[in-house]
């Protein structure tokens, strides 16, 4: 399939991206030139999406571009970073044509304006394996405050942003889950795969009361497991405290899923975080400010792992901990 060469579509789908800050050179250079603001730390994350792993081909290619920087996003809101800048590494291959590229950098361009953000720099390369997407994504804090997985204290209580477990459901209604669901259901658990919402207003807010803080990328039982590891403390969750959207419930009570599944399927790209009881109100304030739901689910111990709690107060058992790649 014909395209346009690497630096035609730099410069015709890319460089526009860039043009918020002078020091990306319009992409005509190779690297980029970005000064921090007075009193504030430079935070760096990156993340792969696979074609296959994270999204499927048949995926609008807009919403690829949305969960490529989205998915980074995340990380920068888990450190109470505000998001400032992005690299962008693109392995196409053949099958791409300039109609899937004009709707991928319309999906980037979109969320730039909603998010604040600007393609700095990257690479184009060909590949003969599957769509391979990273981005590197720059954020700012202030100097010596961002929010890590170590931190988490015994007596804290454990708060979730949103609700948890609709993306799994909407990659399983994709590769051909339950077919009798109502099309608004459908459509909302697919659209939480495809387009997550990284809680970008929420993750600075944190900075003065959190003690640890991360994003669920993994599954929420498996991540606050990475807390607990590198607190150094124990995490026990009530399992019917953990807030599911209307669709989640309608696809549990129909019995399309497990909480099990839902707890451990990932994906989600909320905020999980630890703060002292008596920030209880200050936290709860935050939810209409943001317009975030906050939901307390559990408290953190001396020990270690992480006990899930069914209703009657017995272990839940759980089919696997999380995602792994590996």
């Amino acid at each position: 399939m014909t395209r346009r060469g690497e630096f035609e579509l730099i410069a015709k789908l890319f460089a526009p991206l860039s043009k918020r800050e002078p020091g990306a050179f319009a992409l005509t250079d190779d690297a980029a030139a970005l000064k921090p603001k007075p009193g504030h730390d430079i935070v760096l994350t990156t993340d792969a999406i696979v074609e296959g792993v994270h999204f499927l081909r048949d995926d609008p290619p807009e919403t690829i571009a949305r969960k490529a920087l989205r998915v980074n996003l995340s990380d920068l809101a888990a450190k109470g970073a505000t998001p400032r800048a992005y690299l962008l590494t693109a392995a196409f291959p053949s099958w791409i044509s300039d109609d899937w590229l004009e709707a991928f950098a319309a999906g980037l361009k979109a969320d730039q304006k909603t998010f604040g953000v600007t393609l700095v720099g990257g690479d184009t390369v060909a590949t003969p394996g599957p769509l391979t997407l990273n981005v590197a994504a720059i954020g700012e804090v202030p100097s010596g405050k961002m929010l890590r997985r170590a931190g988490a204290e015994p007596g804290d209580d454990v708060w979730v942003s949103g609700t948890i477990g609709d993306a799994a459901l909407g990659l399983a209604l994709l590769k051909g889950g339950p077919a009798s669901l109502p099309e608004k259901t459908r459509s909302a658990l697919i659209a939480r795969y495809r387009v997550p919402e990284p809680r970008a207003s929420l993750g600075p807010l944190l900075l003065a009361i959190a003690h640890a803080c991360l994003d669920i990328s993994d599954g929420l039982a498996a991540d606050l497991g990475h807390i607990g590891e590198v607190s150094k403390v124990a995490i026990e969750i009530q399992a019917g405290d953990v807030p599911l959207s209307p669709a989640a419930r309608t696809v549990l009570a129909a019995g399309g899923t497990t909480l099990s599944d839902l707890l451990t399927g990932g994906d989600d790209y909320e905020l999980a975080f630890t703060a002292p009881a008596s920030s209880r109100t200050r936290i709860e304030a935050l939810a209409p400010k943001t317009k975030v739901p906050l939901t307390r689910i559990g408290s953190v111990a001396k020990g270690r792992g992480v006990r899930i709690l069914a209703p009657g107060g017995e272990a839940l058992p759980l089919s696997r901990a999380g995602y792994t790649h590996f």
